[in-house]
């Protein structure tokens, strides 16, 4: 399908992917209505640091995706919705498993029992994540691979995805799951690695970091959204379950190591245990294959990671202020 004039509802989209698919469906003339959650001073999280063409053509809407009838209204009259409203993070969810599980898992039922009720949507596209491989029985890891699920996040999502191709073969709603492995790149806070990487060196002194060896398959995010709305538009992907990695694997040691080239010093390193996960609950690797996403939809990563790396070094540089670099974000 072509997004091009289509009524396309993005939840999550204050969030760093969802603003790069905002920008992506945009770009390819869609209509977007933009769904965030409520805040008593109307945040609009990423979506703040979009163009005006970008916003000319967003329509924002508050909501939360645990309430249904906010979830119905936003979704009716859409040609297609892309799902990406969740809370992502892994240490966060071992503190409160209880509102994770009902944002990732309730969420995402009343997206689809709002799809099943209204009807007329065209694509619905649900966000998944490497997590729920666990660390690599094998590689690279295809969406054959067994899922394993280290942490209640993980946990989620993959009852998340089940749930979403269970009504795909229920009721033939067009679902498909879009499995993104690490996304990195401007407007990603510094919960996640790379950006805390970044973020403490241009502030200098030591990093506080966690584990070093493990290895990520991080995707520059523009790869990434580009990614999602590919394979929504190839019909073949409908009922399909398809990763978007790079298919490169290194470890944060080696993204200390590149970052410290790029800034022009050898960074310092010294452990934080608060930062390590429990031990049965790291996932000590993760490299994608994203064979099925070049062969459904014709898409391959093309942002090489040193780019990747110094696009957003240069964007954390120029919004620095945006980051507490010696606190650890949870």
């Amino acid at each position: 399908m072509s997004f091009d004039a289509k009524a396309v509802v993005v939840t999550g989209a204050g969030g760093f992917i969802g603003s790069h698919v905002v920008e992506r469906l945009t770009a390819e003339g869609a209509q977007v209505r933009a769904m965030l959650r409520y805040t008593s001073r109307g945040q609009r999280g990423c979506l703040d640091q979009l163009g005006p063409e970008t916003l000319a053509r967003t329509e924002v809407t508050h909501g939360d995706v645990r309430d249904f009838d906010a979830v119905r209204e936003v979704m009716r009259g859409a040609d297609a919705v892309f799902h990406l409203a969740a809370l992502i993070g892994i240490p966060y969810s071992y503190e409160h498993p209880q509102e994770v599980i009902d944002t990732n898992v309730i969420g995402t039922t009343n997206v689809l029992l709002a799809a099943k009720e209204l009807g007329g949507l065209e694509r619905i596209v649900l966000t998944s994540t490497s997590e729920v491989y666990g660390s690599a029985q094998r590689v690279p890891m295809d969406e054959e691979h067994p899922l394993q699920a280290q942490s209640p996040y993980a946990a989620t999502k993959i009852a998340a995805d089940a749930l979403g191709l269970s009504f795909q073969r229920s009721f033939g709603l067009p679902i498909l799951v879009v499995r993104p492995f690490n996304a990195y790149g401007p407007r990603q806070s510094a919960r996640a690695v790379i950006p805390t990487i970044i973020a403490q060196a241009l502030r200098g002194g030591p990093l506080r970091l966690g584990t070093l060896d493990t290895t990520r398959d991080f995707t520059f995010v523009e790869d990434t959204a580009r990614g999602f709305v590919s394979v929504a538009a190839a019909d073949a992907a409908v009922g399909e379950v398809v990763n978007i990695g790079s298919g490169s694997e290194v470890s944060i040691r080696e993204i200390v190591s590149k970052v410290g080239a790029i800034i022009g010093r050898e960074l310092e390193v010294e452990g934080d245990e608060q930062r390590l996960r429990p031990a049965a609950s790291e996932v000590s690797r993760l490299h994608a294959d994203s064979s099925k996403a070049l062969r459904l939809a014709g898409w391959r990563s093309q942002v090489p990671l040193d780019e990747g790396l110094r696009r957003t070094t240069d964007w954390i540089r120029s919004n620095l202020e945006l980051f507490r670099p010696r606190e650890y974000a949870v």
